[in-house]
């Protein structure tokens, strides 16, 4: 084999090499759901609305630890109303996380909630939230963005404190055209 057969071979293995790993790449995302989902690993939740539990367990409490963060670029004041509750299972609480847009033009934020540990997940049932939904706020305007949830009586014994996280993203369409579609084409 000459060294510009070679040559060529190599090329053609190092692009077919690319393609399958850009291909792989893309794979990844929803082998990714798919495996958090039959493990119930990462504290991944569904974003729909629970019904409520009708039974009440008065013999235990549970804590519920409630945070907020900011994705990187995100330049809005964000924080639960309250830190920290301890509930019956079964029992609906209602709250609400703080958002203020500290900048003077029109943003879009989604919430994306986790639960740790990862096992009460499924366990940890949102009737109303905030993250189903995308949050508008006009220049320096602030919102409560109400929470109503319970925790499953089904809950393992084991687990007596859940921490329950959001993490605000901005979503602001660039284009106009998407702002006028969300009804904000004058702000």
């Amino acid at each position: 084999m000459s060294a510009a057969d070679r040559n060529k071979r190599t090329v053609t293995l190092l692009i077919f090499g690319c393609m399958t790993m850009f291909g792989f790449g893309f794979a990844l995302v929803p082998l990714y759901d798919v495996f958090c989902r039959i493990t119930g690993l990462n504290g991944k939740v569904d974003l729909v609305a629970a019904t409520p539990s009708e039974v009440v367990d008065h013999s235990r409490e549970v804590k519920l630890q409630m945070v907020a963060t900011n994705n990187e670029m995100m330049p809005w004041q964000f924080r639960p109303e309250t830190t920290e509750v301890k509930l019956s299972p079964g029992e609906m609480y209602q709250t609400a996380y703080l958002a203020r847009n500290l900048t003077s033009k029109f943003m879009v934020a989604q919430a994306v909630p986790s639960v740790s540990p990862s096992e009460a997940a499924p366990f940890l049932q949102k009737i109303n939230c905030f993250c189903f939904e995308r949050q508008p706020l006009k220049g320096t305007e602030e919102r409560a963005m109400p929470l109503v949830l319970s925790v499953d009586p089904a809950l393992p014994r084991h687990i007596t404190t859940i921490t329950l996280s959001y993490t605000l993203f901005d979503i602001t369409p660039e284009d106009s055209t998407q702002l006028t579609l969300l009804g904000r084409s004058s702000l």
